[in-house]
């Protein structure tokens, strides 16, 4: 929901199901509050249930569901927003139950992209993921939908109910939308072969959302690309040159939209076009918010997505940002180190403020050196030349405090 500048902000309820140890759950519902903000609602409660399974009617059961009609009524909430993807005959009974519009998790974040959207292609990928959406939504969903239409002369076939007429005119414009991004693919296509007969080296900024992505690529190219502390303030890919003194050329750095847990496949597979400059790119930056309390689960969440894209063989280099955020405690003591992503993915480390810009120079020169490592950098932890002990030295820039002193591992997730 969107409130006008006049009026007050919608309030929202939240809700979150922990269905146990094998399902991905925020006992704080934080994410999903700051989700809620940046659609333009206000939470003002939070609900927790546990249920072994969805309750097939209402997710909740009855007696929770009771619950929320209670508390929606008790803050005068104009919505119910879930943390989990809802089936559409859960969403209409719940609706019918409550009182109120119910939103789930995925229909949350489309509408979070549908209004930040600002290119004609991300605009197209947005379309196209709300359209997937929408299409599984019809089913009995509004009761106009069940007339008959047909007849010589109509539209529709004979006896084609309204429903039938709709979902035809969706998968019409779905195959459009595709064309249309089709084409989108066969231009960056173009570029990117372009990029590639010059020998241009394509460094990509990755990460969950909000961990700086946009504040670092400012930083780094002198740029002036919208940022903001919220979820999503970026969709649309942005590129630009960056020159490296210590490597006496340029690279080219790209700002990509940040991951987020339980990304619906739909916009994984809308933003395909985007995506790829991940997957195409020489060189990965995953920026970490080093602040946050669950940076370790958004480092899986973001590798799972890499690995869904295809780009999970490209070379990483993780910038643990935000360093200006975090506790005293907390702070690092080395500037750099190696960090065990998987067993035998070992990666460089670095700790970077984005907003101060401590850290900016060695991560420059880092970019730097694996510029001029091009045709030897592979991906890391298998032949990284920053890690090869049989390269020559007059194969690599000599770069002052650059060499991290120590390993660390990534935790095995614990086990039910």
């Amino acid at each position: 929901m969107t409130a006008t500048d006049s009026s007050p902000l919608p309030r929202a309820v939240l809700v979150g199901v922990d269905f146990g140890a094998n399902a991905s759950f925020d006992s704080t519902l934080d994410e999903l509050a700051l989700l809620a903000q940046s659609a333009g609602d206000e939470p003002v409660a939070r609900i927790i249930a546990r249920r072994r399974a969805p309750d097939p009617a209402l997710f909740v059961g009855s007696g929770k569901a009771d619950e929320i009609k209670l508390v929606v009524a008790e803050h005068g909430a104009q919505c119910v927003i879930f943390d989990q993807a809802l089936g559409p005959a859960q969403q209409r009974n719940l609706e019918r139950h409550l009182g109120v519009e119910v939103l789930d998790r995925i229909a949350l974040i489309l509408e979070i992209f549908g209004a930040r959207a600002r290119s004609h292609e991300g605009k197209l990928q947005v379309e196209l993921a709300r359209l997937q959406y929408l299409s599984t939504r019809l089913v009995r969903r509004w009761s106009h939908l069940e007339r008959q239409r047909g007849g010589v002369g109509l539209r529709g076939g004979p006896g084609e109910t309204q429903i039938e007429l709709d979902k035809r005119m969706i998968a019409v414009r779905i195959k459009a939308v595709k064309e249309r991004l089709d084409k989108v693919k066969r231009q960056r296509g173009t570029q990117r072969k372009a990029r590639e007969r010059q020998g241009t080296f394509r460094v990509s900024l990755v990460g969950y959302t909000n961990a700086g992505k946009s504040t670092l690529f400012n930083a780094l190219v002198k740029a002036q690309t919208y940022a903001a502390d919220q979820l999503f303030a970026t969709l649309d890919t942005t590129t630009r040159q960056m020159y490296l003194e210590d490597a006496r050329r340029s690279v080219s750095l790209s700002d990509t939209v940040g991951f987020i847990r339980d990304l619906p496949h739909t916009l994984v597979d809308a933003f395909q076009a985007t995506l790829q400059e991940a997957a195409d790119a020489d060189l990965l930056l995953h920026v970490v918010d080093a602040a946050s309390p669950v940076w370790l689960d958004q480092i899986r969440e973001v590798q799972r997505v890499l690995h869904e894209i295809g780009a999970d063989d490209v070379a990483q280099v993780l910038v643990f940002n935000k360093m200006d955020a975090m506790e005293s405690g907390q702070l690092p003591r080395v500037p750099g180190d190696l960090y065990e992503l998987a067993p035998g993915l070992v990666v460089p480390r670095w700790f970077v403020s984005a907003r101060t810009g401590e850290g900016l120079a060695a991560l420059r020169q880092v970019i730097a050196e694996a510029a001029l490592n091009q045709d030897r950098l592979e991906a890391p932890g298998r032949s990284d030349p920053r890690f090869d002990p049989d390269r020559s030295d007059a194969d690599v820039i000599e770069i002052e405090d650059t060499t991290p002193e120590r390993v660390e591992t990534l935790p095995t997730p614990p086990t039910a």
